[in-house]
C-alpha cells in the first residue's frame, strides 16, 4: 500500500467518523459521559463490594450518593437563580439607565448629532424571550441525556468484567499490553475527572467568597458559574468574566468595583493555572496546549458543550492508545507535550539533515 493510499483511506476514515460523532450525538454523548462518570465512581462502588455488598447495590448507593449530593447543590444554586430572573428586569433598566447616561456624556464631547435616536440601543428587547418551542425542545432533549446517564453509568460499572474480558479476547497481543492499556487510561480518565471536581470546588470557593466580600447578591451562583466555566479551558473563564463584570458593572455605582472584579478574577485564574491545578491534578493527560486548543474546537463542533469538557481526556487516552501502537508512536508523540530540549534538537536536525542527504543521494 503506497502513502498516497494510506492518505486517501485516513481522510475517509476521518470524514466517516465525524459523520458519525456528529449525527449520533444524541446516542454518543451520554454514552461517554456514562464511560467517565463509571470510571470516577468505581473506587466508591469498590469501597462497598469490599464490604461484602453486592454489585448492584453497591452501584446504585454509590450513584444515589453522589446524585444527593449534586440535587442539593442544585437546589441552591436554583434558588439564587430565581432571585437573579425576578431581578432581570431592574438589571435591564439599570443598564438602560446607564449607557443613556454615558451616551449623554459622550454627546457633550462629540456634539449633539451623534446621538441619532434612531440608533437608541434597545437593551430589554435582548431579554425577550423568542424561539419558545426551540428552547423547550432543547431543555426536553436536555433532560432526556441527564436521565439516561445514570443508566448508563450502572450498566457499565455492572458489567466491567464481561467488558475487560471482550477486551482481552478481541485483541492479539499479549494480555498484560490490553490490562496495562485499560488501567492507564482509565488512571487518565478518573485522575482527570476526579481532580477536576476539587479545582472546581476550590474555584467555587475563592470565587464566592470574593463575591460575597463585596456584597454581591447572588454570590453563589456567580461562583459556581466562573468555576464550571473555568473547566472550557481559555474560553470558559472569558465568557464567565464578562457576565460577573457585567452584572457587577450594573449593581455597583462605582467603577472600582467593577475593576476590582476583573483583577481578583484574573488573579484567581493565574492561581488555578500555574497552581492549583499542577498541584491538584498534575500532568495526567499530559497533551500539549495546540492539541487541546484543537480538541476544544473539535469537540464544540461535534458535541457542544459537552464536546469541549469530554474531548481533553478523550485526546489523553487517545495519546496512550497511539504511543503503544505500532507504527503509530510518532503520531502519540505529536500530542505529548514532551518539548526536546537543545541537545535532542541538535540530534533530530542532524537526523534529518542525513535523511535528505539519503534521499538525494538515491
Amino acid at each position: 500500500m503506497n502513502s498516497l493510499q494510506k492518505t486517501a483511506y485516513f481522510l475517509v476514515i476521518l470524514v466517516f467518523g465525524s459523520l458519525v460523532l456528529k449525527e449520533g450525538s444524541f446516542i454518543l454523548v451520554p454514552m461517554v459521559w456514562g464511560v467517565f462518570f463509571a470510571f470516577s465512581l468505581n473506587p466508591i462502588s469498590n469501597w462497598f463490594e469490599k464490604r461484602r455488598f453486592p454489585r448492584g447495590v453497591a452501584i446504585v448507593i454509590s450513584i444515589l450518593i453522589v446524585t444527593l449530593i449534586a440535587v442539593g447543590i442544585f437546589y441552591l444554586l436554583l434558588n439564587q437563580m430565581v432571585g437573579l430572573i425576578r431581578d432581570v428586569p431592574e438589571i435591564g433598566e439599570k443598564l438602560q439607565e446607564k449607557l443613556s447616561i454615558y451616551m449623554d456624556e459622550a454627546s457633550l464631547l462629540l456634539g449633539e448629532n451623534w446621538r441619532d435616536p434612531a440608533h437608541k440601543l434597545e437593551v430589554w428587547s435582548i431579554l425577550k424571550l423568542e424561539n419558545l418551542d426551540e428552547t423547550l425542545f432543547s431543555t426536553g432533549k436536555s433532560l432526556t441525556l441527564a436521565g439516561i446517564i445514570p443508566l448508563y453509568i450502572f450498566l457499565m460499572m455492572y458489567y466491567k468484567d464481561f467488558f475487560m474480558a471482550f477486551l482481552l479476547k478481541l485483541s492479539a497481543d499479549s494480555n498484560e499490553k490490553v490490562l496495562l492499556w485499560v488501567g492507564d487510561s482509565g488512571h487518565i480518565i478518573q485522575s482527570y475527572l476526579s481532580g477536576m471536581l476539587r479545582v472546581t470546588g476550590i474555584m467555587v470557593v475563592l470565587a464566592g467568597l470574593f463575591f460575597y466580600s463585596i456584597g454581591v447578591k447572588y454570590f453563589l451562583l456567580f461562583g459556581v458559574f466562573i468555576a464550571v466555566m473555568n473547566l472550557i479551558p481559555y474560553v470558559g473563564v472569558v465568557i464567565s468574566s464578562f457576565f460577573a463584570i457585567l452584572y457587577v458593572f450594573l449593581t455597583t455605582d462605582s467603577m472600582v468595583y467593577p475593576l476590582l472584579t476583573f483583577v481578583v478574577l484574573w488573579g484567581i485564574q493565574l492561581l488555578e493555572n500555574n497552581i492549583i491545578t499542577p498541584w491538584i491534578v498534575g500532568s495526567q493527560v499530559k497533551v500539549n496546549a495546540l492539541a487541546v486548543i484543537l480538541a476544544i474546537l473539535l469537540g464544540g463542533w461535534l458535541w457542544g458543550i459537552s464536546g469541549m469538557v469530554l474531548f481533553i481526556p478523550m485526546v489523553g487516552v487517545l495519546k496512550i492508545t497511539l504511543e503503544r501502537s505500532y507504527g503509530l508512536e510518532a503520531f502519540g508523540y505529536l500530542l505529548s507535550d514532551d518539548v526536546p530540549v537543545n541537545e535532542e534538537k541538535e540530534n533530530y536536525l542532524k537526523l534529518f539533515l542525513k535523511k535528505i542527504k539519503r534521499k538525494k543521494i538515491n
